[in-house]
């Protein structure tokens, strides 16, 4: 309970309310300066144009190879290139874009173009059941859409019910024929990645004002019962979230710095994982994304070598039987060795 204080005494009815000990004496306020997501990035582009931002691995002839990286700048560019296009297609500040796929460095250059031009960024995915995607886009009136490669074929199944909103849709990727013939059905236009990105050519657009009180973005969730439920969250919203990990570092004597290297694993379509990638964002690190195979995940954790790593107890508890299969099967020395070196990094053996 040291992290925890009383700020509600118990009633007859009720047992006390508690607090993070860092908000003991209000709650926490925005970084100043700040009032919106897009100056998360923007600030960060001109404070560490040449750092590494976004990261992947290549995968040549079935194996995979080390991580490559775009820059603040390097992203920050396509970033602009992408936003001319949404420019130019039509959509306008305030309207919404859905974002569908597994994380990648389009999902972050999607939502980072749709911040520069106040678009509401609203998450898509499958997993609320089958029909989730299609009432999504029609209840937040979604006008264009980004997609993961092979989502898309999932995704034009909706559009008997969704072309009444949706009208674009680009590909993480490329397209297929296929794919071109069925939107030309529903009077979509698509797009692969590549073509969209030129779209906007010499397009002339003024990023507009945004405030503190916009919607930033519209996470849907399950819910208890009928239609998932869309949460509408503020850029100021966001801005506190993002003070929130920085004061429990320091709290303990430790800070997040551009030195830091973060897993993308959670989905962005969560916002737990939405908030700590802008964390890291607003603080020049890395972002080292998955393969999506969680078979992958350790190899991807050596190759990365995060030093933030965001999951799930049920995955922790995956890696740690991973690794100790391993570490029993490589004989006595190397078990020993393990297990010391395991109680050194136990959290019960942290200074705070």
């Amino acid at each position: 309970m040291k992290h925890l204080v009383e700020v509600e005494a118990a009633t007859a009815t009720a047992g006390p309310a508690y607090r993070n000990a860092r908000a003991k004496d209000g709650l926490l306020q925005a970084p100043a300066g700040l009032h919106s997501c897009w100056d998360i990035f923007r600030a960060s582009v001109e404070k560490y144009p040449d750092n590494q931002m976004l990261g992947r691995r290549r995968v040549v002839d079935g194996k995979a190879g080390e991580y490559t990286w775009w820059t603040y700048k390097e992203v920050y560019d396509v970033v602009m290139k992408l936003a001319a296009s949404m420019d130019k297609s039509g959509i306008k500040q305030g309207e919404s874009c859905g974002i569908y796929g597994a994380n990648c460095p389009e999902w972050i250059v999607s939502m980072e173009a749709c911040n520069a031009l106040g678009i509401c960024c609203v998450p898509l995915y499958d997993s609320l059941g089958a029909g989730a995607v299609e009432f999504i886009i029609c209840h937040a009136e979604i006008q264009i859409a980004f997609v993961e490669e092979k989502k898309i074929t999932e995704l034009l199944k909706t559009c008997h019910a969704t072309s009444k909103y949706l009208k674009t849709v680009i590909s993480f990727g490329g397209v297929t024929n296929d794919h071109k013939d069925e939107a030309k059905k529903h009077g979509l236009s698509i797009f692969s990645w590549d073509e969209f990105l030129v779209m906007g050519g010499s397009h002339n657009f003024d990023l507009p004002e945004k405030k503190r009180s916009d919607i930033c973005t519209i996470m849907y969730t399950s819910g208890t019962t009928g239609d998932p439920k869309g949460v509408m969250l503020s850029n100021e919203s966001l801005l506190v979230n993002i003070a929130g990990p920085d004061s429990v570092l320091q709290y303990l004597g430790e800070a997040f710095d551009q030195d830091d290297v973060y897993l993308s694993y959670l989905p962005l379509a969560h916002v737990f994982d939405r908030m700590f990638e802008e964390v890291f964002i607003y603080h020049g690190s890395k972002i080292g994304f998955w393969r999506g195979d969680v078979k992958l995940l350790v190899d991807d954790i050596a190759a990365l070598k995060p030093t933030v790593f965001c999951a799930v107890p049920r995955v922790l508890d995956r890696i740690y039987s991973g690794l100790t299969t391993r570490i029993s099967s490589g004989g006595m020395l190397k078990k020993t060795l393990f297990n010391i070196a395991y109680k050194i990094i136990s959290p019960g053996n942290w200074a705070t």
